[in-house]
């Protein structure tokens, strides 16, 4: 592992930083946090935590020893001083001198013990950190550390690595008993150099920021080179397992998100994202001749059970040739899964004296060999950090596997870990919002109405793809906005197959269309020629049948129902002069709508249309404002506002109308109007 200490840049955290009165010590302490938090190999997703001692001003203008030392919800790769909270360090330290404290008095001594009562909650580790007598003190779950931790004689193979230089303390939960025991521990061994938490990580310290994590990276490293050396091989690589192109990810994933969705026996209440991924590794993971029993142990740490369960669920589909097959097999894992999950939860939970309520049974990981891993969530966040832990989780096991046999903490211990109230505190979120999970397809989407409509499904929680077939339009989608974007021409059906491939790998289906896309051409009938009028229904009808159609066959197989919206415009109720090559093909979407919603309402897919008329988009630019406004004598704000209403129609409107419709559970076939008032455009 390479050391990326730089005496420049340590300076210039400094010299930033102290231009909002942040000392020096925070200041280097935020520096190397960030250097270890953007190191997948030691930290993943809120893992891991730093500390520093220092000084600060009380009330009284007295000096006080205060521990900043990182707050939960910060992530160390992005940290920033206000995530470092400072806890007053001799009021921590006489909490050691109990013989017994609760973690709700612990967190709330803790909390009692902050400079600033609006902080983040300190870490869970906080009394470790504060009896470690050095400045600095760095904690990670590094991947190498647990690969010779998750062993069954890890004491002789951290030996071995280490000598005399590093301090094993046996696996004990976090918390209050945790820091005790590693008190009477350093107290035997004040010279040990690092600290190695059996099945967990590793801490190390210094007296500067850079000792403290240049350490880290010297006994990280030293740990990785022993892996490197011992090619053993225990773990045996069957022959590579090639899945027909039947059940391929693409296919798979809309059965199996479907199939969760609708599971009762799970108690799961959220909406489902499934996400794919698959590498080198995890095929190698995955072939291994012992796959069913190496996957089932555990989890490397016990901090990714909050968010993995204690194991994936594991398919083997050398016998299965079809998605018919494919769904059966699959129905019959998942209610193993869940049987097996629920006796775990009622043994343990007998053991914790009936104490614990119980989780959802869901797997958050489906392992299947020869092709690769799913991750669940209930957004997509969730389900990418669920394959992050997942891949560690991989990585650490071949290493593991590699040196001896890998063996993580008891069943019964993931089980006080994953019920653990201050574990669980991590995983509690803000209310939760209308759409959230759901998979949002907008086509057109960086246009004005689309990205309108994308800003306001994506402030509901919705997953929000765009679909555009203009490189440079994309490119003026909003960073910040956070919205996965595809180049694509959706007059060309196998474009739009191999978008919905990527969406179907990242998302695991899709729930709600809105085809959006389209473009005007004008023209007398005529005047018009037959090629432009064949691409204005190439682009204002094909495209929109060939949208709808690849979505309902996705939305067919997740089996959990779905919603298509077309923009059809005020030209398809009440046409106008010269408008016909673009109306004609108009009309005949408002009509696929409604054919759509005739044909597929029995599988719970609605489809609705928004009839919107004279809104500033690609179509209705300055140019064809002028234009139609000087046709009818008016200034180009009376054309815009000429409606009952008299106010123009803005983009915003539109969206909130798609979005009203993807919200409404009982409507299918219908049309909502959004131009204002406009009698002539009415339906009857």
């Amino acid at each position: 592992m390479k050391n990326l200490w730089s005496d420049k840049e340590a300076k210039n955290f400094v010299n930033y930083y102290s231009k909002s009165g942040i000392n020096e010590d925070l200041s280097l302490r935020v520096y190397t946090s960030r250097l270890l938090g953007n190191e997948k190999k030691l930290v993943l997703h809120g893992g891991g935590n730093t500390s520093v001692k220092s000084i600060s001003e009380g009330y009284d203008g007295k000096t006080i020893d205060i521990l900043y030392i990182k707050g939960s919800g910060w992530d160390l790769g992005n940290i920033e001083p206000e995530g470092l909270p400072a806890v007053r360090l001799n009021e921590l330290i006489k909490l050691l001198e109990l013989d017994h404290l609760s973690d709700e008095d612990m967190v709330n001594a803790q909390r009692n013990n902050l400079l600033n009562s609006s902080a983040p909650t300190p870490s869970v580790e906080t009394l470790l950190h504060a009896l470690i007598p050095y400045k600095f003190v760095d904690h990670t779950h590094s991947d190498a550390i647990l690969s010779i931790s998750d062993q069954k004689n890890s004491k002789e193979i951290i030996s071995k690595v280490y000598g005399n230089d590093a301090l094993f303390i046996p696996y004990i939960m976090p918390g209050f008993i945790l820091a005790k025991k590693a008190k009477a521990y350093l107290e035997k061994n004040p010279k040990c150099k690092l600290m190695i938490l059996d099945k967990h990580g590793i801490f190390t310290f210094g007296d500067t920021a850079n000792s403290s994590y240049s350490s880290m990276i010297k006994y990280v490293t030293k740990a990785e080179r022993y892996i490197s050396k011992n090619k053993s091989k225990i773990l045996i690589r069957l022959k590579d397992k090639k899945i027909n192109k039947i059940l391929s990810p693409e296919k798979l994933a809309p059965i199996i998100r479907g199939i969760l969705k609708n599971n009762k026996n799970s108690d799961y209440h959220n909406n489902i994202i499934l996400n794919f991924r698959t590498n080198r590794k995890i095929i190698e993971y995955l072939n291994g001749d012992k796959l069913f029993i190496y996957s089932q142990k555990g989890t490397v740490t016990p901090d990714h059970v909050i968010r993995t369960k204690i194991s994936p669920l594991v398919l083997d589909l050398k016998n299965i040739t079809n998605l018919n097959d494919f769904e059966k097999i699959f129905h019959k894992e998942l209610n193993k899964f869940i049987r097996n999950y629920n006796n775990y939860f009622q043994v343990n939970n007998i053991k914790a004296g009936k104490t614990k309520v119980k989780l959802d049974s869901l797997p958050r990981i489906i392992l299947i060999r020869g092709l690769g891993l799913f991750s669940i969530g209930s957004n997509y966040k969730n389900a990418n950090i669920t394959g992050d832990l997942a891949e560690t989780n991989i990585n650490v096991i071949l290493d593991a596997e590699k040196i001896g046999n890998y063996q993580p903490i008891s069943k019964s211990a993931a089980f006080n870990m994953e019920y653990w109230s201050l574990e669980q505190a991590k995983l509690k979120k803000s209310i939760s919002k209308e759409f959230d999970g759901k998979v949002v397809v907008i086509t057109g989407g960086s246009g004005s109405i689309g990205l309108a409509t994308a800003k306001e499904f994506k402030n509901l929680g919705a997953e929000v793809v765009i679909l555009d077939n203009n490189k440079e339009n994309i490119k003026t989608v909003p960073k910040y906005l956070n919205i996965f974007s595809i180049c694509c021409d959706v007059t060309s059906i196998e474009q739009i197959e191999h978008a919905f491939n990527k969406i179907i790998l990242r998302y695991g289906g899709i729930d709600i269309v809105i085809s959006n896309a389209g473009a005007a051409w004008t023209g007398k009938m005529i005047e018009v020629s037959d090629k432009d009028l064949r691409k204005s229904f190439e682009l204002n009808f094909f495209s929109h049948q060939y949208i709808a159609k690849c979505s309902v066959k996705i939305m067919m197989k997740q089996g959990i129902g779905g919603c298509l919206l077309f923009n059809t415009s005020k030209q398809s109720i009440n046409p106008g002069d010269s408008f016909g090559p673009y109306g004609l093909p108009k009309a005949t979407t408002l009509f696929l709508s409604r054919q759509y919603a005739l044909e597929y309402g029995k599988f719970k897919i609605r489809s609705n249309a928004v009839n919107a008329d004279r809104i500033r988009s690609g179509i209705v630019n300055s140019e064809f404002i002028g234009k139609r406004a000087s046709a009818r004598g008016l200034s180009k704000g009376d054309y815009m506002s000429g409606n009952l209403l008299g106010q123009e129609v803005l983009a915003k409107n539109v969206a909130k109308a798609f979005v009203d419709l993807a919200g409404s559970e009982a409507t299918t076939g219908a049309v909502l109007t959004v131009d204002g008032g406009n009698i002539s455009a009415a339906l009857r």
